[in-house]
């Protein structure tokens, strides 16, 4: 039971309606254009309330500057927009896995992974949820990059302010769980410079990818560790040419190679997950403390969120049973934003897992958002 609950802890549960199709494959000359315009939309059902969905394919830029496509998933609530368009809502995922296949777009219950989507809806705003690169569209994927994370976020927004019904609106907040708490950490601290006519009016977290070193040394006794683990050093390999022989036992890359191509597609999954991992055990790095080792050492320094500017105010929820980002890690953030005079509410959740942080909190972290929108004074527990 603790293997099961420590690897869904961090992994997105996505079950994929089918292999990616023709949607996702375009060619290398329609992501010349300017980041955040659709390619092509592909409407969906089942979204709450009756909203309208889309499956999108739109442009946006790699880490590295060049252009790529990214795909995601939009919603628009029913009814006109009021004027000046609808506030919207960014939904930045968890782990879904980092090939290709294990895109949150292609699942069957996306509409039920988004946290809070439902309030969202109701309350009239629009929601766009990015796949980030490499999934859905080529990868590999950069896991826990946070510039790729952060500008697929900010481009999703773009597109989505100019689907019908959306009403242009300029005005947003990120959302995001996990890895998905990284990519919006990453959003507020490169979204004025990358889209000045977009407004970010706040960042809510739940249990972000934080310190990224203290993720990678803290895990690597438990399954969820060691998944972790695998899937950064493979993705990072492909991304950075970061080589994984100065870290890794080569008895270990037969299971990482798998590991790397499976995504989680439902529970029944962790068993098979499980035994793909169990070689690790045995034999995985060749080193005790593999964020001490360069390149990783200054990649995981450079992928790692410092504060954010002082004028955006910040949600930060933990769980405080949380076995993979430990509720000290989130504290320490906290207080460093505290320290850079951030206006920071700190919601912590007794009880609550890594995998719950986000259904625990979304009805907070929803009200909190509904209040940056009516342009609220932002409650702030520094000090406190």
């Amino acid at each position: 039971m603790r293997i099961a609950y420590l690897l869904a802890a961090f992994i997105f549960f996505t079950v994929p309606a089918a292999a990616q199709g023709r949607f996702y494959d375009a060619p290398r000359i329609d992501a010349l254009g300017k980041p955040g315009t659709l390619v092509r939309s592909q409407a969906m059902e089942g979204a709450p309330l009756n909203a309208a969905a889309w499956r999108v394919l739109y442009r946006s830029t790699s880490f590295d500057g060049k252009p790529i496509l990214v795909s995601g998933v939009i919603i628009v609530p029913q009814g006109a927009p009021p004027p000046g368009g609808r506030p919207i809502v960014a939904w930045a995922h968890p782990t879904s896995g980092i090939v290709p296949r294990c895109a949150p777009s292609l699942a069957l219950f996306i509409f039920q992974q988004i946290q809070g989507l439902r309030t969202m809806v109701r309350d009239g705003y629009v929601v766009a949820a990015t796949d980030y690169p490499g999934l859905g569209t080529p990868g590999p994927h950069p896991y826990l990059v946070g510039l790729s994370e952060a500008r697929a976020v900010i481009d999703s927004v773009r597109v989505a302010r100019s689907m019908p019904g959306a009403g242009d609106g300029s005005r947003f907040v990120i959302w995001g769980h996990s890895q998905g708490g990284h990519a919006a950490l990453f959003t507020g601290l490169i979204a004025k410079t990358y889209a000045p006519e977009l407004t970010l009016l706040g960042v809510a977290a739940a249990a972000p990818a934080s310190e990224l070193a203290a993720l990678m040394d803290d895990d690597l006794d438990t399954i969820a560790g060691k998944n972790i683990t695998a899937m950064t050093l493979w993705s990072w390999q492909r991304v950075y040419g970061a080589p994984m022989g100065r870290v890794v036992d080569p008895r270990a890359m037969p299971a990482i190679d798998k590991l790397a191509r499976e995504c989680i597609e439902g529970p029944w999954d962790i068993s098979t997950r499980n035994r793909t991992t169990r070689p690790l055990e045995q034999h995985f790095l060749t080193v005790a403390h593999p964020a001490d080792v360069q390149p990783w050492r200054d990649l995981l320094a450079k992928n790692t969120p410092g504060p954010l500017p002082p004028d955006l105010p910040v949600f930060l929820a933990q769980g405080l049973d949380d076995a993979v980002i430990r509720p000290a890690v989130t504290q320490d953030y906290f207080n460093k934003l505290c320290k850079g005079g951030s206006k920071a509410r700190l919601f912590l959740m007794p009880g609550v897992g890594h995998g719950g942080a986000a259904m625990h909190s979304a009805l907070e972290a929803v009200a909190w958002i509904t209040d940056r929108f009516a342009g609220k004074t932002a409650p702030n527990d520094c000090g406190k």
